[in-house]
């Protein structure tokens, strides 16, 4: 096994989650099986609990765990299938080795940071780093290792003093480090300060750079480069510029056009590794694709504006797999996407008082939009911004798509105003019972426990009799059933389904009991579709989820050439 660890330096979210899923890419085109783990030194078990404003996304992998957003990166560059033990956190390690000391495994010993904690950590990344991650069950050869934040900080120097060790541990020609350091402009002059310093921190903490990789907003120049080599005590080619990209997906062809791979192959002595020829074969094969992908990003000319309305707004990275989702369906509908960040409250009738500029332009938004999506979240702010707008979607034949929140949404909406019960509301969003809660609570989970209780991880959702013409069933296949991740809490109620499904809001799909809804969709329109489940988190670069790619065909247009 090998180990290709990934920090960073200067500041955090500088693109360690992006150098790492495209260093593993890269090393999957050349034939060899990747897995990743993400290491977060934040003292929470793992990030359900975490707000959205607060650190991001929560991405849910099939197994239910609630993990850092950089795993979806991994899942999504590298189409591989990750488990909760992925991510560590300080949270997880403490709670691990505080477990065993009450047990008396360690036979009275005084238990510290060093050896306990750091050998916690080693044992872990050794015993995660061999769990197949793809569809050929075979181990991964080899494992590459984000370590979040920045280094230096207090937290993470537990996890940095255990990987000095673990370079020991599993031998220096079976470990390879990637710093990834900022290059900030000062008044059209690029500093190297910063990185300077940032490396010498790491060298004194025992961990020697292989490569050392600069991000930066614009090219570096070669004078730039070579005072980063010197200082930095690396070679001229071990100094990579990641500068900023049209695109994303065009980082694995950066770090390959400087040679990233033969660095880190004669690091890791993998020249002359024999590797299986069907895996070979793949990998050229995911190569090309990925660089027929980018190749048809550049040329893209026409337009789709989608009007995202969220209540998470402020922070985009709140809904990075959705923006990614949305991606790459345009990818594949060969459309540039343009995002409009649509704050829910802004939507409500009260902003036409309190702030009357947001109220307008939050709702020419809305109004000029091709697309409009309501994606998922918790509590009842904005809601009422968002019922407005699914009210507009659906009366105007704007194609819309409700996830998760976005369905209860789209349900409450068509019972407001189609049904005529005006009163109709959810549970979670009013403190006092509703007289008709069309959305209610699930009986399975704790209303006190908020972590890891909600319905989580990958279930099924069965097709409905008759429901062949459903167009997100057509997408799918034509098949009877779908698997995909779940992450909620309320469900729509059973006993107003009847009602609604004879005023024309079908739910073509259900779990395997028949009890809650998983799919509605509108049968007279361009696109009108919710889905309870969270269809993003299985979206890949080169295999766009269906729910997100339905949605952007038919704000594009081309929805029924698709299906064809």
């Amino acid at each position: 096994m090998k180990y290709v660890v990934v920090s960073g330096g200067v500041i955090s979210g500088i693109g360690k989650g992006v150098i790492a899923s495209s260093t593993g890419l890269l090393f999957k085109t050349r034939g060899f099986k990747v897995s990743a783990i993400k290491i977060d030194p934040y003292m929470n078990i793992d990030a359900g609990t975490m707000s959205p404003l607060e650190h991001g996304e929560v991405f849910v992998l099939d197994d239910g765990g609630e993990v850092d957003l950089d795993l979806g990166n991994y899942e999504r560059y590298l189409n591989i299938t990750l488990t909760r033990e992925n991510n560590i956190t300080t949270g997880k390690i403490y709670s691990h080795v505080i477990e065993r000391e009450r047990k008396g495994d360690y036979l009275g010993k005084t238990v510290q940071v060093v050896p306990h904690i750091t050998d916690a950590i080693q044992e872990w990344i050794q015993r995660v780093a061999k769990i197949p991650v793809d569809d050929s069950g075979e181990e991964p050869d080899i494992c590459v290792v984000e370590l979040g934040g920045t280094v230096g900080d207090i937290e993470s120097a537990p996890f940095v003093e255990a990987l000095r060790q673990f370079q020991f541990r599993v031998g220096v020609e079976n470990f390879a480090l990637i710093h990834v350091s900022l290059v900030p402009v000062v008044n059209g002059e690029q500093k190297t300060k910063p990185t300077q310093v940032a490396v010498r921190d790491l060298r004194g903490l025992g961990l020697m750079p292989d490569i050392v990789a600069c991000r930066c907003t614009q090219k570096l120049e070669k004078p730039t480069t070579d005072k980063i080599s010197m200082f930095c005590h690396v070679g001229p080619d071990q100094v990579l510029v990641v500068h900023d990209l049209s695109s994303i997906y065009h980082v694995p062809l950066l770090l390959d056009q400087q040679k990233i791979i033969q660095q880190l192959s004669k690091k890791l002595k993998l020249e002359n590794v024999d590797l299986a020829p069907t895996f070979v074969e793949k990998g050229v094969c995911l190569w090309n694709d990925w660089k027929h992908l980018t190749s048809t990003h550049d040329r893209m000319f026409e337009t789709v504006n989608i009007a995202l309305v969220g209540k998470y707004t402020h922070l985009k990275d709140s809904y990075m797999s959705v923006i990614k989702s949305l991606e790459h369906s345009a990818l594949r509908c060969q459309r540039k996407l343009t995002i409009n960040w649509v704050e829910a409250t802004d939507l409500e009738p009260d902003a036409s008082e309190s702030n009357r500029v947001n109220f307008h332009k939050a709702w020419h938004e809305v109004c000029s939009a091709d697309g409009i999506l309501v994606p998922g979240g918790f509590g009842a702010r904005g809601t009422e911004g968002m019922i407005a707008a699914c009210k507009w979607a659906r009366e105007n034949k704007v194609p819309y798509l409700g996830i998760c929140l976005g369905l209860q949404i789209a349900v409450i909406e068509y019972a407001r105003n189609v049904l005529g019960i005006h009163d109709a509301h959810s549970e979670e969003l009013i403190t006092e019972t509703p007289q008709h809660p069309l959305i209610i609570f699930m009986p399975e989970v704790s209303k006190t426990h908020l972590g890891g209780t909600m319905r989580l991880g990958l279930r099924p959702t069965k097709f409905q009799e008759n429901t062949e013409w459903s167009k997100l069933r057509k997408l799918y296949g034509g098949v009877d059933t779908v698997h995909e991740r779940h992450r909620h809490r309320y469900e729509v109620n059973p006993k107003y389904v009847p009602d609604l499904e004879n005023a024309g809001l079908s739910f073509v799909g259900r779990d395997d009991k028949g009890e809650r809804m998983e799919i509605l969709e509108l049968k007279n329109h361009p696109w009108f579709v919710g889905t309870q489940y969270h269809p993003e988190y299985l979206s890949r670069v080169l295999d766009a989820s269906k729910p997100y790619l339905g949605f952007l065909a038919a704000s594009s247009g081309i929805l029924n050439t698709l299906i064809d």
